[in-house]
């Protein structure tokens, strides 16, 4: 079993930034990637980006490309959302995910066998 604990929501105004961390825990278990999703309020989860824990080579979706930055550090079992220029669309229940082991698509929410209980983020205008 793995825990996922988000940390690093808040409120900013818009063109500020937020750094958004996800710390995972457990006894003896794999890590093929980790994904960061987000949810605003009426939409379906959305796939932000997700990095490849043995490489930590980052993809990310085009709606955030250019804008966010998906980092992660193997010692502490952490990854990290950098986000830039934020905008009020942002405002939304950010959520890490990590997918144990390899043969599903990052973008896709049944690929992740674990999830974390989601940091609230909001950009005031």
């Amino acid at each position: 079993q793995v825990q996922l604990v988000e940390s690093g929501g808040g409120l900013v105004q818009a063109g500020g930034s937020l750094r958004l961390s996800c710390a995972a825990s457990g006894r003896s278990f794999s890590l093929y990637a980790m994904g960061w999703f987000r949810e605003a309020p009426g939409k379906e989860r959305e796939f932000l980006g997700a990095v490849s824990w043995s490489n930590g080579v980052p993809s990310y979706a085009d709606s955030v490309k250019g804008r966010f930055t998906i980092s992660r550090d193997k010692s502490s079992i952490t990854m990290y959302l950098q986000m830039n220029s934020l905008k009020p669309e942002d405002t939304a229940v950010y959520y890490c995910a990590a997918m144990a082991n390899s043969g599903g698509a990052y973008n896709y929410v049944g690929s992740y066998d674990y999830w974390g209980q989601g940091t609230q983020v909001t950009v005031s205008s």
